[in-house]
Formats: C-alpha cells, sequence, structure tokens
C-alpha cells in the first residue's frame, strides 16, 4: 500500500493522493502528528477520509500511512472498569501522557500490555477445538472471563499453558502451528458471528415499575427513550445501567455534555451493585466521548461500544448497551456526510441514516454463541434519542421507532411536574408482551398481563375522563367514573411516579411491584362492589389503608406489601357492614 499525500482539508475530513492498493474503512495515519483516521471512500487512487482527532494546524502535503487494518477494538482481560474515548484509548493512560487535555497523535492500548493474568486453561493436549471453545478462564474481579478460540480458528490442541501471562503472549498452541493469546482484536464494524439467534423470551427486569410491569424490554430486545431537554433520559439510562440485570454494562457517553459525563465518572464507581454487593464498576465498561471531543470519534463510539458487548455475549453472559445519545451520534454523520458534499436526506441527515440506524440496532440480540457448550448469552441496547424541541417527528426518533421493539416516550409535561420517570404511559408501547408471558407464568405471576392490562385501561380511560371534566367539571360524573380518577391517580403517583435517588424506592423487585399494582387494583375492585351497596366514594377515600398505599414504594418488606390486599379487604368489608 501506498503512502499518500494530503491534498484538500475540511474539517474532521481530509481527502489524500496516492493512496492505491487502500480498502475501505482501514485506519490511516495522518501528518507528521499521525492522527488517527479512517478511510471512508475510495476513488481510483484518492482516498477520503475522516480523522478521529482536531485537524487544526494540518497542511497539505503532508503525508498520510495506510495501515492496513480496519478500526478494531483490542479485546480480553482488563475491559472491565475501563474509561475509553470513542476509539477505545484508555482516558486515565491518555490523562498520564498529556495532562487534562488529550495531545493529538497519540495512540495507546486499550488493554494494558504488560499486565499479567493468571490463566487456567480448561482444554488438555490432544484436544480438538472449534471457533468459540472456551480454552481456560482468568479471573475478572467476580466474574469469570472465558477464553476463547477467535472465529475463523480451529484444529487440535498440541500445546497449553498454565499461568501467568500478558493479553499478547499466546497460551495454547495448535497442531498447524497457530498461536492462540488471550487477546483478540476485532473490527468494530462488523457483527461478532453467532450460532443462532434466539426469540425475545426472557425480560430485562430493571427494577423500575414503569419499565419493567407496563412497558418492558427482553433480554437481547431493543428500546428507546426520546424526550426533550430535562425529562430525564440520561438519568434513566443511568439508572437502567446501575439495577439491569445483566452481567456486564456498556456504557456510551455519545456526544453528551462534559457536566453529565463527569456524573458517571465520579458516580459509578461509588455505587454497589444491589444483587452482588459488590462494585457496580467492576462489571461496566464507560464510553467518554463528550460534545467537545472530535466528531469523528463520536460516530466511531457506538461501533466501539457493541464491539465490546457482542464480547461479552459470546462468553455467555448478559449485556446491557446503553447509548446516550443516538441523536448526537446521528448528527456526527450528518456533519461528516455535508464535509463529503453529499446529496443530503431529510432535515440534512445522509440518506443512509435509517440503514445505518437500523444496522446498530440488529447487533442485540439474545444468541446461542460460536463452540461447544450452547452457551446463550445477549446483548440489550438502550438508546436515547434528544428530539429538537421534543419533535418527534424529526428523523432519528422516527426511524429509531421502526426498528426499537420497546418505546418509553417521554413527555415534557410530566417532568415539570417533577413526575419521574417521565414516561407517558399513553404514548408508549412494547412489542414484547406475549413472548415473556411465559417467562412469567413459570416465576409466579401467571396473570401478569391481565394485572397490567387492567391497569392500562383505567389510565386510558383516565384520559377520556379527563377531557370531559374539562368541559363540564368534575360534579358532572358519577361515584364510579369519579373512583376511577382516583385510582388512576393512585396509580400515577403511588406506582409509576419513583425516586431514582431513594435509598428504598431507587430499586424495586419484580414481585413487589407486582403486588403493589395488585394492590390499587384490588382497592379500586372493592370500592366498586362496595359502592354498588350503598357506601359512598367519600367515606372509601378516608379508610386509613389508603394511605398505606401511598406508603407501599417506601417500604421494603414485601410481606407487608402483600399485606395490604388483606387490610383493603377488612376496611373496606366492615364499610360495607356499617352501611
Amino acid at each position: 500500500m501506498a503512502t499518500g499525500s494530503i491534498s484538500r482539508i475540511s474539517g474532521p475530513v481530509v481527502i489524500a493522493d496516492g493512496m492505491r492498493g487502500s480498502r475501505m474503512y482501514d485506519v490511516v495515519k495522518v501528518g507528521d502528528e499521525e492522527l488517527n483516521a479512517e478511510i471512508i471512500r475510495l476513488e481510483a487512487g484518492r482516498a477520503v477520509i475522516q480523522v478521529y482527532e482536531d485537524t487544526s494546524g494540518l497542511r497539505v502535503g503532508e503525508k498520510v500511512v495506510p495501515t492496513g487494518t480496519p478500526l478494531s477494538a483490542d479485546l480480553g482481560p482488563g475491559l472491565l472498569s475501563s474509561i475509553y474515548d470513542g476509539i477505545q484509548r484508555p482516558l486515565a493512560l491518555l490523562a498520564e501522557r498529556s495532562g487534562s487535555y488529550i495531545s493529538r497523535g497519540i495512540s495507546v492500548p486499550g488493554i494494558d500490555p504488560e499486565r499479567k493474568w493468571e490463566f487456567v486453561p480448561s482444554v488438555k493436549r490432544g484436544d480438538t477445538v472449534a471457533q468459540g471453545d472456551v480454552i481456560g478462564t482468568v479471573q475478572e474481579f467476580h466474574l469469570e472471563h472465558r477464553v476463547m478460540v477467535p472465529p475463523g480458528v480451529s484444529g487440535r490442541v498440541s500445546e497449553v499453558q498454565e499461568g501467568n501471562f500478558t493479553v499478547g503472549e499466546p497460551v495454547c498452541t495448535l497442531a498447524d502451528g497457530r498461536q492462540v493469546p488471550m487477546l483478540q482484536r476485532w473490527p468494530v464494524r462488523a457483527g461478532r458471528p453467532i450460532a443462532r439467534r434466539l426469540d425475545p423470551a426472557v425480560p430485562l427486569i430493571t427494577g423500575q415499575r414503569v419499565f419493567d410491569l407496563l412497558f418492558p424490554v427482553t433480554k437481547g430486545g431493543t428500546a428507546m427513550i426520546p424526550g426533550g431537554f430535562g425529562t430525564g433520559k440520561t438519568v434513566s439510562e443511568q439508572t437502567l445501567a446501575k439495577w439491569s440485570d445483566t452481567q456486564i454494562v456498556v456504557y456510551i457517553g455519545c456526544g453528551e455534555r462534559g457536566n453529565e459525563m463527569t456524573d458517571v465518572l465520579a458516580e459509578f464507581p461509588e455505587l454497589v451493585d444491589p444483587r452482588t454487593g459488590l462494585p457496580l464498576m467492576e462489571r461496566t465498561i464507560l464510553i467518554a466521548n463528550t460534545s467537545n471531543m472530535p466528531v469523528a470519534a463520536r460516530e466511531a463510539s457506538i461501533y466501539t461500544g457493541i464491539t465490546m458487548a457482542e464480547y461479552y455475549r459470546d462468553m455467555g453472559y448478559d449485556v446491557s448497551l446503553m447509548a446516550d445519545s443516538t441523536s448526537r451520534w446521528g448528527e456526527a454523520l450528518r456533519e461528516v456526510s455535508g464535509r463529503l458534499e453529499e446529496m443530503p436526506g431529510e432535515e440534512g441527515y445522509p440518506a443512509y441514516l435509517a440503514t445505518r440506524l437500523a444496522a446498530f440496532y440488529e447487533r442485540a440480540g439474545r444468541v446461542v454463541a460460536l463452540g461447544s457448550g450452547g452457551r446463550v448469552g445477549s446483548v440489550t441496547i438502550v438508546g436515547a434519542v434528544s428530539p429538537p424541541g421534543g419533535d418527534f417527528s424529526e428523523p432519528i426518533t422516527q426511524n429509531t421507532l421502526r426498528i426499537a421493539g420497546t418505546f418509553w416516550a417521554l413527555d415534557t409535561s410530566l417532568a415539570y411536574r417533577r413526575h419521574f420517570p417521565a414516561v407517558n404511559w399513553i404514548r408508549s408501547y412494547s412489542l414484547y408482551l406475549e413472548g415473556i408471558r411465559g417467562w412469567f407464568a413459570e416465576h409466579g405471576l401467571p396473570d401478569w398481563k391481565e394485572v397490567r392490562d387492567r391497569a392500562m385501561y383505567l389510565l386510558q380511560k383516565e384520559v377520556e375522563l379527563q377531557e370531559i371534566v374539562q368541559l363540564v367539571g368534575p360534579d358532572a360524573l358519577p361515584e364510579s367514573e369519579k373512583a376511577i380518577l382516583e385510582v388512576t391517580r393512585m396509580i400515577r403517583e403511588d406506582f409509576l411516579q419513583q425516586s431514582a435517588y431513594h435509598e428504598v424506592d431507587s430499586f424495586c423487585t419484580l414481585e413487589k411491584q407486582y403486588w403493589m399494582l395488585r394492590a390499587i387494583l384490588r382497592f379500586h375492585e372493592k370500592a366498586s362492589e362496595a359502592m354498588g351497596k350503598g357506601v359512598s366514594l367519600e367515606k372509601l377515600l378516608k379508610l386509613p389503608v389508603k394511605a398505606r398505599i401511598g406508603r407501599m414504594k417506601e417500604d421494603p418488606d414485601l410481606a407487608r406489601v402483600r399485606g395490604v390486599l388483606d387490610e383493603i379487604d377488612r376496611e373496606v368489608t366492615s364499610l360495607v357492614v356499617e352501611a
């Protein structure tokens, strides 16, 4: 491959001549400072290159050196608890090399090449291994890091070693002489191969009532959180990252404000995983690509994150990936597309926006990984969308809607009323409801769907009744419909509203969620029966149990929450007897 020279510079886009033999998406080093960049278009011997760093001071005529390899992620022990930029450079190491501001042209490995890991083999000499087979393990914090045969490699083991090794040293040698180290490198724009996909039949439990019980997403599913400024997208993503029941979390801050990423970087190391009691950071990978970082690296950041997620999926783990936000990623695409002078599509976004979004979200899934043993792993993608002015008709929101299986619509009016999570229960939906009914039945909640549908019916009925109230006032409604308005207020305030910062309410178990909603619906059921026997709504609303319903969310005792149903039966029955 020939070394080229710069002939034109337009922001992060550079055109180089003399690049015959180069390939699409190969990484190149641009200029005397050897800036990291990637080829995105080829025309004869001319290459169009997007640079992942600031191009200030770059001159026409400076050299462009091909590396012959695409942008790839280092995969192996050492990923967990790391904080990277968009092209997998560890921020801690960059700070050591260049101080508070990242110097240009720095290339550092994604995984420490000097650190030694204790490798315990699970194969022996003479065994035959195929692609994806586990050849040994390394303890990475509390997780078992499974060292796998890379895709496309197979053969008979001629030698396997046990002991302490760096990620680049071979731990297994095959009969044909090929050596297998713990380190794999994988091109980030290509999905890792799998054996087969599985149906989305296992819900992702997040501890958030509106997500788990009303609009669930499955492990291996896709969800989107669109909302205007201040509606709580970032807090929702951070909450999902903290509490979702996955073994690995990949959090991508894609073009977010620096202060928000600072909160994440400061908070995550202090958090404790509620399921293991261990630091949450020990199962988390953070990618911090803030809004003041180079735009091209923002476009690459989500591919870097999803590649790491797929790697742990292939080990048989459940991974949740939080992309905050895909709107900033789309804006990076739009800027680079404009520099390329491509024909703009809707609102200036490139015509291939929908294709790129679909290709990203399609890398989610619950799968049987390559290799023997039938390891099952999943990658669940939750993407935040920041539509300008909260306009859900803009291109990124609309194109994501066609792909995502769960839609959590954040509402500005709910956020202004301090109702968080500010998920609009009328506009939101989930396409996974039928697929996970069997899972709920197996886990002791066979009527979950009926309970959920009953609550949704009441919430939709409330919208109809509120229109009547606005026209003629509440006094025109019969007592049965006034009761619906009161019960839906209880659903909204005592069930759907949840504090991300409360010691007890920040995480709510699935069993507690179910019995909380059952209690509110039981109150409506018993109240309706009592009113049919002559008891006034006013007396029902003065029952002590109503206050107990309001305090359920802050009660850590599941037995007491379940006991509220008996209290409802007892107190309402006593009113009926008195009547």
